[in-house]
C-alpha cells in the first residue's frame, strides 16, 4: 500500500496500542518462564500463541537484561531430533526490596524473582511518625542488601493496610497509625535511590497468589486480610480492581450483626473492630491466656492445649467465615484466599471458617500460600507485580 495511504499508522493512538501489545506479550512470555521453566522457546510459543520469532526475540531481551538464562541441560523431544536449550528464570542476580508497615512493626525483606524471601527483618516501631518509620525501613533494606553479596535490587515494593493509592504512591489514610496523605514513593525513593511501587497489602497479596501461590491460573480471586487491619481485594482475569484512587476493598466498617465492639469511627460492631488482632489479644488477656499481648502467642497457647485460646481462635475464624460468605454472595469469585492467623496455622480454624461459608462453597476457600512470610511477601509482591507486567522496563542501571 502506498505510504500516503496510511496516515493513521503515524498517529499516537496506534503507537500506544503497539506499546501495550508489546508489554502484554513480554509479560506473558516471562510469566510462562516463571510458571513452566526450564521450558523450550517452542513450548512458550505454543502456550502463549505468539510466533516462535517473537518468543525468541523476547527471550533474547530478557537474557540480555539478566532476567532469564539458558538451562545447562538440553531438552530432547521424545528422544529424537535436535535438542532444545530451555530457558529459565535467572534468580541468582536480582532481588526486589519489600517494605510492609503494620501497626506494631515494619517488615523489610528481599525477595528473588520467584517471590521467595531470601532475607527479612522485623523492625519494632520506635514512634509512628511516617518519615521516621520509612527512614528506618530504608536503612533496614540497605543492611539486608549489604549482606546479599552479588544481588542487585530492581526496586522496592511497599504495602500497608488502610487506604493506599497506587498511582500517586501515597498512603491516603491509615487510621490505626494516624497516617494521612503520606508520600511514601517520594520518601522511600529519596532514601533508597531505587524505583518504589506502592499498594495496599490485600491487593499485593492477590498479586502474590496469582504469581507464586496456589491461586495461579484462576479466573477470579478474592482475598480477605484479617490482621489489625481488615480489608479485601478482588481480581478478575489477572487484573486487581482498584477503583477511583484505589479505594476498593475497604470493608473495615461493614456492620457485623450482634457485634459489640466499639469502633474508632464511633459505631459499634464494625467488621474491623470485631475481627482485629487487637481485639483478639484484648479478649485473650481478659480470659487469662498467657502471652495474650501477641496474636501468635495466642496461637502458641492453643497449640499447647489451652482450651480458652483455642476457643477464641475458633470464634474469630467463624466470624471471618461469615464475612467471607457475605463477600462470596456479592462477588462470586472462583477462589477465595484468607490471610488470618488461626486459619493459616490451625486446621480446626480453617474447618470452622469453611463451615460458616457453607458446604457448597467451602472448597473454594484456602488459607494464604505464605503463612510464615505473609508480610514480607506482601511488600515484595508489589514490585514483582510491576516487573512481571512490564519486564521490558527493567532499569538499565540495574544491569
Amino acid at each position: 500500500m502506498p505510504r500516503t495511504a496510511t496516515p493513521l499508522l503515524t498517529s499516537p493512538i496506534p503507537r500506544v496500542a503497539d506499546s501495550d501489545r508489546r508489554r502484554t506479550s513480554a509479560s506473558v512470555v516471562l510469566r510462562s518462564v516463571l510458571e513452566h521453566g526450564p521450558v523450550a522457546r517452542s513450548t512458550i510459543a505454543r502456550l502463549t500463541g505468539l510466533s516462535p520469532a517473537s518468543v525468541s526475540d523476547y527471550c533474547a531481551r530478557f537474557a540480555e537484561s539478566g532476567l532469564i538464562r539458558e538451562s545447562a541441560v538440553p531438552l530432547r523431544s521424545k528422544g529424537v531430533g535436535r535438542p532444545h536449550l530451555p530457558v529459565d528464570l535467572d534468580d541468582s542476580r536480582f532481588v526486589v526490596g519489600g517494605v510492609h508497615v503494620a501497626v506494631p512493626h515494619t517488615t523489610v525483606a528481599l525477595l528473588d524473582l520467584r517471590g521467595r524471601v531470601v532475607a527479612h527483618r522485623e523492625l519494632r516501631h520506635e514512634g509512628i511518625e511516617p518519615a521516621r518509620v520509612l527512614a528506618r525501613a530504608a536503612d533496614g533494606l540497605a543492611a539486608l542488601l549489604g549482606r546479599a553479596a552479588g544481588s542487585r535490587a530492581l526496586g522496592v515494593g511497599f504495602a500497608a493496610g488502610g487506604w493506599v493509592d497506587r498511582d500517586s504512591g501515597t498512603v491516603v489514610e491509615h487510621p490505626l497509625l494516624g497516617w494521612r496523605e503520606v508520600p511514601v514513593r517520594e520518601l522511600l525513593g529519596a532514601r533508597t535511590g531505587l524505583p518504589v511501587h506502592v499498594d495496599g497489602h490485600a491487593r499485593a497479596l492477590v498479586n502474590a497468589e496469582r504469581l507464586f501461590g496456589r491461586a495461579r491460573g484462576g479466573r477470579s480471586l478474592l482475598h480477605l486480610f484479617a490482621g489489625n487491619v481488615v480489608d479485601a481485594a478482588f481480581a478478575t482475569h489477572d487484573e486487581v480492581h482498584h477503583g477511583p484512587r484505589s479505594q476498593a476493598g475497604a470493608i473495615a466498617h461493614l456492620p457485623v450483626p450482634g457485634g459489640s465492639e466499639r469502633c474508632d469511627c464511633g459505631r459499634t460492631g464494625c467488621l474491623q473492630a470485631e475481627l482485629s488482632e487487637r481485639t483478639l489479644c484484648r479478649r485473650a488477656r481478659a480470659a487469662g491466656v498467657r502471652g495474650g499481648a501477641n496474636p501468635m502467642h495466642v496461637v502458641g497457647a492453643a497449640a499447647a492445649g489451652d482450651p480458652v485460646a483455642a476457643g477464641l481462635l475458633l470464634e474469630r475464624s467463624r466470624r471471618v467465615g461469615r464475612a467471607v460468605g457475605l463477600l462470596l454472595d456479592v462477588l462470586n469469585p472462583e477462589r477465595v484466599v484468607v490471610t488470618e492467623i488461626g486459619v493459616m496455622h490451625r486446621e480446626d480454624c480453617l474447618a470452622a471458617l469453611r463451615e460458616e461459608v457453607g458446604s457448597g462453597r467451602a472448597d473454594t476457600v484456602t488459607p494464604s500460600s505464605f503463612p510464615d512470610s505473609v508480610l514480607a511477601v506482601a511488600g515484595g509482591a508489589v514490585a514483582l507485580d510491576v516487573l512481571y507486567r512490564d519486564p521490558l522496563a527493567v532499569s538499565p542501571e540495574a544491569i
